[in-house]
């Protein structure tokens, strides 16, 4: 209970902590914007895809090939931990704010708050997030049992490679659509989650239009084949979602209080995790799905929301900006 109360709070500093001193860096050195997110979908390819594969293979190793035991890999994890650690202490500037804003926790938790609660664009953004993050968490817990129902012998393994795989062709997708200048995040995350949604129902669709194997045992079923090509998509989708949704909060959260908002995402993010997992024994695991697909397509509407809210914004922008160049403007006395 002690280590997951730790990993609780190194996963929030993961999630937050490093995205936050990018940006901020980022835009202190001066940087292109756009080079933000072509960053963003670097990492994600590189981080949650390959390495991601590297990682897996080398746990296999420890585990299966040198005998080392299970706890193997959480041994190994600490080490490369601890390299990272080394690298950042040793090249790595640190980003310590305005001093002349120095707040307790309770005031940045407040002005959070407040932000989230007086900006709706940071409110959607949030939902957004926890919806998605939400589904997304609750399929790493279901593909296992929805791809062998009656204990069939499927290649763990290789399905999470295959997995990691479409993530990085999700990822290079997100980069190209990052760099053009036609193509605006908030727009394509309305089809991404449409698409999320629409593959994350194949194991209802499935149910109804395949008959299901009472046969224990043996290998995967064409059922079983048909929804693994819509976790495969699925997967896609979540390597667009990464880089795109850091891009969006890059744009949208303010700078000075950055890494508790997303923190804050991260509440209801986990509640709903949370009871999904404790009533998972309550209903079949295509509703379960059903419901993610569900809260999904929800995350597309509230996308075309905040995409509004994005034109308008930009709208009256435009619209001030034009009125105090009209204003700074010498008459023309004759």
């Amino acid at each position: 209970m002690v280590g997951r109360v730790l990993g609780g709070i190194a996963t929030s500093l993961l999630f937050s902590a490093f995205e936050s001193w990018l940006v901020a860096e980022h835009f202190k050195r001066g940087f292109d914007q756009q080079w933000l997110s072509l960053t963003f979908s670097k990492a994600v390819f590189l981080g949650n895809g390959l390495v991601a594969i590297l990682a897996g293979l080398f746990g296999n190793l420890l585990v299966d090939t040198l005998n080392l035991g299970p706890v193997s890999p959480f041994d190994a994890a600490s080490i490369f931990l601890a390299i990272g650690m080394a690298v950042i202490l040793s090249s790595w500037t640190e980003n310590y704010g305005d001093p002349s804003e120095n707040k307790d926790l309770l005031t940045q938790f407040k002005g959070a708050a407040v932000a989230i609660a007086s900006d709706e664009k940071i409110a959607l953004l949030g939902a957004i997030q926890s919806l998605f993050e939400g589904s997304m968490y609750t399929f790493v817990f279901l593909w296992t049992p929805a791809l062998s129902p009656n204990d069939e012998d499927i290649p763990h393994g290789f399905i999470f490679a295959t997995f990691m795989l479409a993530s990085m062709l999700g990822s290079s997708i997100a980069s190209r659509l990052l760099a053009s200048n036609s193509t605006r995040v908030e727009i394509y995350m309305q089809i991404v989650f449409v698409i999320s949604s629409a593959s994350l129902l194949l194991p209802l669709l499935t149910n109804f239009l395949v008959t299901p194997s009472k046969v224990k045992g043996g290998g995967i079923t064409f059922a079983g084949c048909l929804q693994l090509l819509g976790f495969c998509t699925f997967e896609a989708c979540v390597g667009i979602f990464w880089p795109s949704i850091m891009k969006m909060r890059s744009q949208y959260i303010p700078e000075e209080a950055r890494s508790t908002i997303m923190n804050f995402f991260r509440i209801p993010l986990n509640i709903f995790v949370c009871i999904v997992l404790y009533n998972v024994n309550a209903f079949p695991i295509t509703i379960m799905f059903g419901m993610c697909s569900i809260f999904l397509f929800v995350a597309s509407i509230l996308q075309r929301r905040l995409a509004a809210i994005g034109d308008k914004s930009k709208t009256e922008d435009w619209a001030m900006m034009k009125e105090r160049d009209a204003e700074a403007e010498p008459l023309n006395v004759p």
